[in-house]
């Protein structure tokens, strides 16, 4: 039996009832979500206004895509964030078949580097370590003798030659570790907050070399360890990460594994003064984290209720 007249207005305008409730719904949450990220983007780039040094940041949502930036453009030295750089070459060059990551290398005196680390002040020719060690005190440590031994192994031209494959135009490797000649004379280890955030990206999503390369690099910068990124989440909260700092320098890159809702943190800052930096990136790491967490437990119409197990 087929419908009445009648019947299909009355179906007709029930379904474009239902549709206009539904759309105007989606609508009325994409306004309401817009003042919550316009309430935490100034309330981001207080926090930066309040730190005397030039700061950039950019923050990526890496489940909508929505981001945050300030100054994401400019370029900053990188100081021991640059090590992630390093390591991601390390890991390309053994993908194909240049050494080994269980190649072992003796350290000796003349290998040495000052500043952070442990290396330095081991025994002369006493030590002797594989690859794959190297880059782990490399990150964990921040190693200065270790990224120096790696960066020397893999050749900053072809660091700088990948670099630039993968599209990045304004992050360069150019020096050594606590080469301060060079870094009197310009020749800094540079990035911006939007190259770095991509780069973490490409690891987050398996997109440089392999998924598993990218698993192993992410297992590292996961190491636990203090950081100013860090200190604004709680404990439980996991984080693959790299810090920075040298005088007046201070930089983080960062992947935040919040459940269900990951993103990338990227700070950067020079010419800072005293504890500038440090404080404001805990503080935008935690509004980072408050933003993001209610998006990750908040339902379509933005409350909080125990997602049905």
């Amino acid at each position: 039996m087929k419908p009445s007249p009648r019947l299909k207005r009355i179906l007709r305008a029930t379904l474009f009832a239902g549709c206009l409730a539904v759309t105007t719904g989606a609508f009325a949450q994409e306004a309401n979500l817009k003042i919550i990220h316009e309430k935490t983007d100034a309330r981001l780039k207080e926090i930066a206004a309040r730190s005397r040094g030039a700061l950039g940041l950019l923050a990526l949502d890496l489940t909508s895509g929505e981001r945050f930036a300030l100054n994401e453009n400019l370029t900053f030295p990188q100081a021991s964030a640059i090590k992630i750089a390093i390591l991601m070459e390390v890991y390309k060059q053994a993908g194909e078949g240049k050494f080994k990551l269980t190649d072992t290398r003796r350290i000796e005196k003349k290998d040495k580097t000052a500043g952070s680390g442990v290396l330095q002040e081991l025994g002369d020719g006493t030590v002797q370590l594989s690859i794959h060690d190297l880059c782990v005190l490399m990150i964990l440590v921040s190693d200065n003798t270790a990224t120096n031994l790696l960066l020397d192994l893999v050749g900053m031209e072809n660091l700088n030659h990948t670099l630039e494959a993968l599209g990045f135009k304004q992050t360069r490797v150019r020096r050594r570790m606590l080469d301060t000649v060079a870094s009197w004379r310009g020749d800094e280890n540079i990035s911006t907050p939007a190259e770095a955030a991509r780069i973490m990206e490409l690891l987050f999503k398996g997109e440089f070399v392999s998924r598993h390369v990218c698993d192993e690099i992410i297992a590292i910068l996961k190491k636990t360890k203090p950081t100013n990124l860090k200190s604004g989440l709680p404990a439980d909260v996991v984080i693959a990460n790299k810090p920075g700092s040298i005088s007046g320098v201070a930089t983080e890159w960062a992947i935040v594994y919040l459940k269900d809702r990951p993103y990338v943190a990227v700070v950067m800052e020079n010419y800072g003064l005293e504890d500038d930096a440090p404080t404001a990136m805990k503080e935008i790491s935690r509004a980072l984290h408050e933003y993001f967490s209610r998006l990750a437990r908040a339902t379509p119409h933005g409350t909080y209720v125990e997602k049905p197990k």
